[in-house]
């Protein structure tokens, strides 16, 4: 932090996006470096700033607080719409439980970062449409319908990305940023959640005690407004108040990644031990698949909470080895694909499981010879990040195709 505020002290708008994205760190980093650079006018003004700002929790405006409150509401009232209108659960839920919350977040940020209209009407366009179009989806769980279900919230997730990065969506770092925030908003939220479900048993347990049973009436009308809750509270706490969680995530993404390195390293030479494949076992190649993205995700969010942070080359290390085994892991998930469309043709699935494992290849192999260069000093771990971003459009366009052209290519089967 403190080399970046020397880097910024000629523009007001860096120093200005730097102080919000942590406060507090920002705070202490700029008052102990003002000694040396005081006597500037953005300086001054800067230090009359901090010098008197408490370091207690924000909790934000009054207008957030309605705001939140609202979307808390609004998601309950979603989560609720089968039960009010008799709608089938089966049907709504795997087609509509990504628009419950994503899209109130997305509002949020759009509200936040001031877009332009033209800029909200396009993310509520393109949710509208694929609202629209998934829900006019034919019935019964054929393939297609599956893969649009699991796809479509990432095409949701690039709209709040898209929200989140405000009028400089082109800029890398805000990118990178996006991923550090996503990370850091899900540590709060599992807190949160963890914190709501003690409440709940103890509420619960409290008033048998007294032999009043309240758990149907709580799972009916408790539940559905506060598990949307959790993510809406972990978004905001986490957008007011970074300072709260930006230094448990870099120590979990510390502490995971060789712990992970391990595990992949063991788990490959389980495989050969034990005989299991995926290449004839269609569950165990769907497993294979989820701990890869499983790792994937680790890695770019290893990678985005030590970005602009002074560089630990061992923990560098660690990332190239788990990236090294990670390409490995995709080679076998990659081959066990074409094996099986070799075999036995080509479906909705496989096609899509194809396309999807080539990106991922195609990317790991990008980052892992960047922190390669990283790791013997030939190229800043910032580097490792911007190759991260600048490729994220490339899986969302591949999402849409999924979500949009499949049922077409392959006839709604």
């Amino acid at each position: 932090m403190l080399n970046q505020i020397l880097s910024h002290l000629q523009n007001p708008g860096e120093l200005e996006k730097l102080y919000r994205s942590n406060k507090s760190e920002f705070k202490q980093a700029f008052l102990s470096v003002y000694p040396e650079i005081k006597g500037k006018e953005l300086t001054e003004f800067w230090h009359e700033r901090l010098k008197d700002e408490p370091d207690a929790i924000s909790w934000g405006s009054k207008k957030e607080h309605g705001y939140v409150i609202l979307a808390i509401l609004i998601a309950g009232f979603l989560a609720k719409i089968p039960e009010i209108f008799s709608v089938d659960e089966e049907f709504f839920y795997p087609r509509n439980i990504s628009f419950i919350v994503l899209p109130l977040i997305t509002a949020f940020f759009a509200w936040k970062n001031q877009l332009s209209l033209n800029a909200k009407a396009v993310l509520v366009g393109i949710t509208g449409l694929s609202l629209v179009y998934i829900n006019s989806l034919p019935g019964g769980e054929t393939d297609m319908l599956v893969l649009a279900c699991i796809h479509l919230p990432l095409i949701l997730w690039g709209l709040l990305g898209a929200a989140y990065s405000g009028r400089d969506l082109l800029n890398w770092k805000n990118r990178l940023s996006y991923l550090r925030f996503n990370g850091e908003a899900a540590v709060m939220s599992v807190l949160i959640g963890i914190g709501g479900g003690l409440l709940s048993a103890i509420t619960i347990n409290l008033f048998l005690l007294i032999d009043v049973q309240i758990g149907d009436f709580w799972a009916r009308y408790v539940v559905p407004f506060g598990l949307p809750a959790v993510p809406i509270l972990g978004v905001y706490l986490t957008h007011t108040n970074p300072q709260l969680v930006n230094k448990v995530s870099p120590v979990i993404a510390k502490i995971f990644s060789p712990l992970v390195l391990v595990m992949l390293v063991v788990y490959l030479v389980a495989i050969a031990v034990t005989g299991k494949d995926p290449y004839n076992d269609r569950e165990f190649l769907m497993l294979f698949n989820v701990v890869l993205i499983g790792v994937i995700a680790l890695i770019f969010f290893s990678v985005a909470e030590s970005s602009g942070k002074k560089t630990d080359y061992s923990g560098v290390w660690i990332l190239l080895l788990l990236s090294i085994v990670t390409v490995v892991v995709n080679g076998v998930a990659l081959s066990a694909i074409v094996f099986r469309i070799s075999e036995w043709g080509i479906t909705p699935n496989r096609m899509a499981v194809l396309g999807g494992n080539i990106l991922i290849l195609i990317h790991l192999l990008k980052i892992t010879w960047k922190l390669y260069q990283t790791a013997t000093k030939k190229a800043a771990l910032e580097e490792v990040g911007k190759t991260i971003v600048v490729y994220l459009p490339i899986y969302m366009l591949w999402t849409a195709v999924v979500v949009f052209l499949f049922p077409v290519m392959f006839g709604f089967e």
